[in-house]
């Protein structure tokens, strides 16, 4: 008999255990990579020109940023976990650039919130990791443009009944022709990595 209710006590309590484990996945849809690429994944993907707004409420034009070297990543302000460790990473690696060659990079945050990350929000947020707004922007606009901006970069974002966001982690690095060359995927990357890649690209020249 107590073996029969500690077995039945132990089925009760696994779907408490496994929502339980499950509830950081909330946070995120990540796109598992191909096996053996540990995140980073090559592609060559021609990136169309699309139309935000800045934390400035300015307009931004993502094909004035031509020339440069682009890097991009997806994140929400209210996000408790994977998007303050990506704003932080981007902060080390624009730290890690050499200042007097940084209108050479552009760095993107898009958000995958347009109802809460209002411009004013967005610029409070970069302020929190000192980026250096004028060659990081932070993006946002109507949720009819953002979708089809993370359409075009294959990021999915649900929003749940309980107002919880839910989108793909996904960080990419666009060359100076606008062609995206890698995407790194989750958190895993480490800024050691993007910054080769960017030093291989060239600050200028292509690969």
């Amino acid at each position: 008999m107590n073996s029969r209710w500690s077995i039945n006590r132990t089925l009760a309590c696994l779907p408490v255990f496994l929502g339980f484990c499950a509830a950081p996945a909330l946070a995120h849809f990540p796109i598992p990579p191909k096996k053996g690429e540990i995140g980073r994944k090559a592609v060559q993907t021609v990136v169309p020109d699309f139309a935000l707004v800045d934390q400035n409420g300015e307009p931004f034009q993502f094909a004035k940023s031509r020339g440069k070297l682009v890097l991009v990543t997806f994140i929400f302000t209210t996000c408790p976990d994977l998007c303050p460790l990506l704003t932080a990473k981007f902060a080390a690696i624009q730290r890690a650039l050499d200042e007097n060659k940084r209108g050479d990079y552009v760095l993107l945050s898009i958000t995958t919130d347009p109802e809460r990350d209002t411009p004013g929000v967005l610029k409070s947020y970069a302020e929190r990791y000192k980026a250096d707004l004028r060659h990081w922007s932070f993006l946002t606009g109507s949720r009819k443009e953002l979708a089809k901006v993370w359409d075009r970069f294959g990021v999915m974002v649900r929003k749940s009944g309980r107002g919880e966001i839910q989108h793909t982690t996904l960080t990419t690095l666009i060359d100076q022709r606008g062609v995206r060359r890698f995407d790194y995927y989750t958190d895993k990357w480490q800024e050691k990595e993007i910054l080769k890649d960017i030093s291989d690209l060239g600050p200028r020249g292509h690969s």
